[in-house]
């Protein structure tokens, strides 16, 4: 869980809405695991390719939910 928590902590900072909110949503105890995923997957759709330092943990977070 600490794993994914510093993963959301890096989601959250991007300022990317799409995940940021989401994430901090989880980190603040009030997320939905579904609409967690869904975000990160449409992210990795959008972006997982990009070649930022987002691209990889995409798949690893949703490994860790």
């Amino acid at each position: 869980m600490e794993e994914l928590n510093e993963i959301l902590q890096k989601f959250a900072a991007s300022g990317w809405e799409l995940i940021a909110v989401p994430s901090r949503a989880w980190l603040d105890g009030q997320g939905d695991r579904d609409k967690l995923a869904a975000a990160i997957r449409q992210a990795d759709a959008e972006c997982g390719s990009c070649g930022c330092e987002l691209d990889l943990l995409y798949k690893k977070a949703l490994t860790l939910l």
